[in-house]
């Protein structure tokens, strides 16, 4: 015995320390401590090689996998394109309305449903989100993640400690919770924590697009072409003189060096409109170029400007288009033809910006200029069309695509499957197995193939969730977990009402954060029932403090949630100390408060 541990129990509490000192030093990257974390275990025996192992098949690991997958599924199905353009419709590209909706949605959604659900199902729209309105992923990501946390607290089945805490109630001879007793409490609690963002995010989130969002080639090619980047919008009035002409009668190009992107028409929309495509009364136009030259434009052809652009962010974003240099190939078919002539807008579907042939680049007029082999065009379009002309034996395409293709067709099926998953596992399935279930069922059903699915996992992610399983299970199996707890407990006989439940509140925070949230409970219930009777406090009261205390997973990436939006939001484990400490210290005196004055 060492200062009254066993040495099991003192090596368990070096191994915890060693893991948290490498966290927030970032020496190691997160997996590659999770490995040395299921190492050290192993080879010192604290925990059996089966147990160090177990975290790759946890349910939290398997839930994991195929939350990713399904997510890719909503995404390559055009699910998530829906909801992403019914979100940008409301709030716009504003960041604190984009914040305090999505955060408000995914917390309500989580109040019956598993937390990791339903960021699975907003992370591919959010991201998307981030890509159409430009605004940094990890502005977005972070509050989502921690409202859907939050949102576990609003009734008694909205997360694992609540449902738990009933049972363990009913063990110790006390009457159990309504499922909506804890509502208020859930309500405080999530809107101070989307108010923390609200007010402080742009302060304590950091500035980062996450994988794939990588703008660069973009802005590159923008500042190398000195291209124009703002789209503008603007009505054909009744009386405008453009009805009834063709696109090729109005010479935009020549005559303001303006460039028409798109045409929407009702619900319709028609990128890289052809040259004999006529213009009609209630038409929207999408117009590429300086803002002078366009209001030019609208001003000699009676056009009104479209103030409210809101529903046009996703429309050209650059999640769903952009520029790209494509060349023609020596003894390509097309040489020696004009533009006109291969009817580029027609048959390709892009819009063609700039035509660079040998050293003489052409901005204005070259729809009648012959192609010759090594001609580049800078060129606008969806990133499907894109694709599609790269892999066209006139063209070598010289950007990277920086979009996947969306199937349409597939979007019932996917998101049959991805509702299915959730079903199954409120009616009482394993969780992993329903989420599995879906998954598979997106893979047979061809929504997604299983290369994809393969390729939707971040292996970190699960790395990093698998290594602190096998920690959890040694704190409580060396009785590291219960030393703190009666330790504590033991302090705080005969201290004020108040105190006494900010500790509470604390401690089921400290052991949440190292072994699950489950077990924080499961160990704390019946320990703070017994302190209650004692100091004459509620018992019922105090264990719902646990039960709702064991949430409060923010300050490092241990919760499922958490580790989910690591990669996505391209986040490093100071970010969750910053951002999450804070709120780690709402959460405990929001909620101590409010258990005091609802219940004391």
């Amino acid at each position: 015995m060492i200062f009254g541990m066993s040495l099991e129990m003192g090596l368990t509490f070096l191994v915890l320390a060693v893991t948290i000192l490498l966290f927030v030093t970032e020496i190691l990257r997160v997996d590659v401590v999770a490995v040395l974390v299921i190492l050290i275990l192993a080879w010192t025996g604290l925990v059996s090689p089966a147990q160090a192992l177990s975290g790759l098949a946890s349910n939290a690991v398997v839930s994991m996998a195929a939350i990713m997958i399904l997510g890719r599924g909503m995404e390559r199905a055009g699910v998530v394109h829906k909801i992403s353009r019914a979100v940008l419709r409301i709030a716009g590209s504003d960041e604190r309305r984009l914040i305090g909706i999505t955060s408000w949605v995914v917390g309500l959604i989580s109040s019956f449903m598993q937390n990791v659900g339903s960021v699975a199902l907003f992370l591919p729209a959010v991201l998307r989100i981030s890509k159409s309105t430009r605004t940094p992923a990890s502005r977005l990501l972070m509050p989502m993640g921690f409202a859907a946390i939050l949102g576990g607290t609003l009734s008694m089945v909205g997360s694992s400690p609540l449902i738990i805490l009933n049972d363990l109630l009913r063990q110790g001879g006390e009457e159990p919770f309504g499922i909506f007793s804890v509502t208020p409490i859930g309500v405080i609690l999530l809107g101070s924590g989307i108010g923390y963002f609200m007010i402080f995010g742009h302060r304590l989130l950091p500035k980062k697009f996450g994988p794939g969002a990588d703008f660069s080639s973009q802005e590159d090619l923008i500042e190398t072409w000195r291209l124009p980047a703002i789209v503008s919008y603007y009505f054909v009035s009744w009386k405008s003189d453009l009805v009834d002409k063709a696109r090729e009668d109005i010479r935009l190009r020549r005559n303001y060096g303006i460039t028409l992107l798109a045409i929407v028409e009702g619900k319709e929309v028609t990128y890289s409109p052809w040259r004999r495509t006529r213009f009609a009364p209630g038409q929207e136009l999408a117009l590429l170029g300086e803002p002078e030259d366009v209001e030019r434009f609208a001003a000699e052809h009676d056009l009104w400007k479209i103030t409210d652009e809101a529903r046009f962010c996703d429309l050209l974003s650059q999640a769903e288009a952009g520029f790209a240099e494509v060349v023609v190939r020596p003894r390509a078919p097309i040489v020696g033809k004009t533009p006109r002539e291969i009817s580029i807008r027609k048959n390709y579907g892009v819009e063609p910006i700039i035509l660079l042939s040998g050293t003489q680049e052409e901005k204005k007029e070259f729809d009648d200029r012959p192609l010759n082999p090594g001609d580049t065009f800078v060129i606008h379009g969806l990133w499907d069309r894109i694709r599609k002309i790269g892999s066209n034996r006139n063209f070598v395409l010289l950007t990277p695509v920086e979009a996947g293709s969306l199937d349409r067709s597939k979007a019932i099926p996917a998101t049959l499957c991805f509702l299915g998953a959730i079903a199954l596992s409120l009616a009482g399935v394993q969780l992993s197995i329903a989420l599995l279930s879906g998954a598979l069922a997106m893979v047979l059903l061809k929504v997604i193939s299983i290369d994809e699915a393969y390729e939707a996992v971040d292996w970190r992610t699960i790395v990093l969730l698998a290594g602190l399983i096998p920690l959890g299970i040694a704190m409580e199996e060396t009785g590291a977990a219960s030393a703190i707890a009666l330790a504590l407990i033991d302090h705080l006989q005969g201290g004020p009402t108040i105190v006494v439940l900010l500790a509470v509140a604390a401690l089921a925070t400290l052991l949440s954060l190292t072994i699950s949230n489950v077990a924080a409970t499961v160990l704390l219930v019946p320990l703070a029932m017994i302190m209650a009777k004692d100091l004459a406090i509620d018992p019922r009261a105090l264990a719902l403090l646990v039960g709702v205390s064991a949430s409060n997973s923010f300050i490092l990436p241990t919760h499922q949630v958490n580790a989910l939006l690591m990669a996505p939001g391209g986040y490093t484990n100071a970010d969750y100390l910053r951002a999450g400490g804070v709120m780690t210290v709402i959460f405990i005196f929001v909620a101590a408060l409010m258990i005091y004055l609802f219940y004391m």
